[in-house]
């Protein structure tokens, strides 16, 4: 009897439909902010889109073998091409690489593992974001004063200028990707008798890594499309780097000088070299995307 009370009660209770009505006052909110969010992000990446469709317009067409494995010509001459503004600029960049990453990584295992919460973590973590916001002339500037002053102009103290305005980045990126580690596996680690030394190498490194390796290529990118410093730094040369202490082309300074030229032949060959230049970022920020995305 009970049985039959409960279905004929079930059958009975009204049926609540959970449907989206179009005039409801939430609704037209939730609908107004959406097209507003889609307004706004049309509307900012018409700049971005516009300077690709142009960079590919116009340095597209000058893009070629020559432009890529040639010497940047004379001022009344045609053709050339800037292989060691590219060649420069790589090797700059693997110069700041190799010196930030390290120093980046120590920083960042004292900061997230051995002393996070101490004073001069906190220093350092403040020094860290204030630096990320550092204008980049001054890094120059800083590098100008330490090494140019003695040692000259130098494929070496462009890498240290843009080593000053990465390190911020990999140190930041790579603390907040140990801080993501589950404190149960740095337990686990511990409590099987692991030392602090083991537990960073063997579980807060690895398990950080795709957080680590992310921050790093956005720092690279970064740190590629930079000029300033390496006016002060690097200068410019119209050949092939022989030694690293020696002034050395780059991408950026030499669509800075040849864009100011009154020749033909030299603003197609900057626009070419813009060109490339975006597309060496555009690798690194896809590559810090699919590291990001991937898991060790």
């Amino acid at each position: 009897m009970s049985d039959i009370d409960l279905s004929s009660t079930a059958q009975a209770a009204p049926v609540m439909r959970l449907e989206r009505q179009p005039f409801e006052l939430r609704a037209m909110k939730s609908g107004l902010l959406t097209g507003l969010t889609w307004l706004i992000a049309i509307l900012g990446s018409i700049p971005l889109f516009s300077v690709i469709v142009m960079l590919v317009m116009q340095g597209g067409a000058r893009l070629d073998l020559e432009a890529l494995t040639s010497l940047p010509p004379a001022g009344f001459e045609m053709g050339g091409g800037f292989a060691n503004a590219i060649i420069g600029t790589l090797v700059m960049v693997a110069i700041a690489t190799a010196i930030s990453v390290p120093l980046g990584l120590l920083a960042a295992v004292y900061l997230a593992v051995l002393d996070p919460h101490s004073r001069l973590s906190s220093v350092a973590r403040f020094v860290a974001k204030t630096l990320t916001g550092f204008p980049s002339i001054l890094a120059g500037v800083f590098t100008y004063a330490v090494l140019v002053i003695s040692f000259g102009y130098s494929a070496l103290a462009g890498g240290v200028a843009l080593a000053v305005l990465m390190l911020p980045t990999v140190v930041l990126a790579a603390e907040e990707a140990m801080k993501q580690v589950p404190q149960k596996m740095t337990d686990a680690a511990f409590g099987m008798g692991c030392t602090r030394s083991q537990v960073i190498w063997k579980v807060v490194l690895p398990t950080g890594l795709p957080g680590i390796l992310t921050g790093i290529m956005l720092a690279v990118a970064g740190a590629a499309g930079e000029s300033a410093p390496l006016l002060f730094t690097a200068l410019f040369s119209n050949y092939f780097m022989t030694e690293l202490m020696e002034p050395t082309a780059s991408l950026s300074i030499l669509i800075y000088n040849f864009s100011a030229m009154p020749f033909d032949n030299q603003i197609e060959l900057a626009w070419a070299a813009s060109l490339v230049l975006v597309l060496i970022v555009l690798v690194f920020n896809i590559l810090a995307r699919l590291i990001g995305r991937s898991k060790v």
